[in-house]
């Protein structure tokens, strides 16, 4: 099988992204595309072929591709983010994911963006967040259920998307800052609680066999370690000033099924 990882060109805008729990700070363009490139070579590293999608130097956000769609074995469901500023990043996504995938819309009034949904084999947790609302639940349900998936909502504080505070290990493991999704959300699965000095350390990403991981967190990483996990890290320093996570900067799925 080849694993897909879709990616986006940091836009020259992006000092004008959305903010919802920073204060704003300078970006420097040059160096988070530098970043976002070695973020790009680790995935390939892990063994994913990049595809990039193409760029959008007047959408601040969309490096943040993940929030514009979410793939399964059997669909892709095209978000309808909760900025409005952002809803014109899913038009070239959707044509990108739908080479592999037959396409599905979130229509309105729901809104949704896709660092909420954490998919965890055939469970499908969804943040009901700033930015994603309980009719999203309902279409993402709908979508799913007849797929086999268990869809499940999950309230979220303190954060800006779920995956700010929960991510997956493994199949039956997760990172989480139980402060911003409580634990009682995810059972049976198993929890490693992020370190208390670092609370946005949730946020971690599978590519394949790999987890690449910020470089922000050496606490953090080390209580993942410590439970047998290895661990690549990249610095993401000027995209985290946008709110930006390592999750947050590709879609990886597998090509063919």
């Amino acid at each position: 099988m080849t694993l897909i990882a879709l990616t986006r060109e940091v836009s020259p805008s992006i000092v004008s992204c959305e903010l919802t729990h920073l204060a704003r700070a300078p970006i420097d363009v040059d160096i988070a595309r530098a970043q976002h490139r070695a973020y790009e070579r680790a995935l390939a590293d892990a063994g994913c072929t990049i595809v990039q999608v193409d760029a959008a130097p007047e959408l601040p956000d969309a490096v943040f591709i993940e929030d514009a769609a979410v793939v399964f074995d059997e669909v892709a469901i095209v978000t309808r983010p909760g900025a409005a500023s952002r809803r014109a990043e899913t038009a070239a996504v959707a044509g990108a994911v739908g080479r592999y995938r037959p396409l599905r819309f979130i229509d309105p009034p729901a809104t949704i963006d896709g660092g909420d949904v954490l998919t965890v084999a055939r469970d499908v947790f969804v943040g009901v967040s700033s930015r994603t609302n309980a009719a999203a639940v309902a279409q993402m349900r709908s979508i799913l259920e007849p797929h086999g998936y268990r869809v499940h909502a999950v309230s979220v504080t303190g954060c800006l998307h779920l995956k700010s505070a929960a991510t997956a290990l493994a199949d039956d493991c997760l990172l989480l800052n139980a402060e911003w999704a409580a634990r009682g959300q995810f059972e049976p699965f198993a929890l490693i609680d992020v370190d208390p000095l670092e609370p946005a350390a949730a946020n971690i990403v599978r590519a394949g066999r790999e987890l690449v991981y910020p470089d922000a967190y050496p606490r953090t990483r080390e209580r993942i370690e410590r439970a047998g996990f290895r661990v690549r890290t990249v610095d993401v320093s000027e995209l985290a000033k946008a709110e930006g996570a390592v999750t947050c900067c590709s879609l990886i799925f597998d090509a063919v099924l």
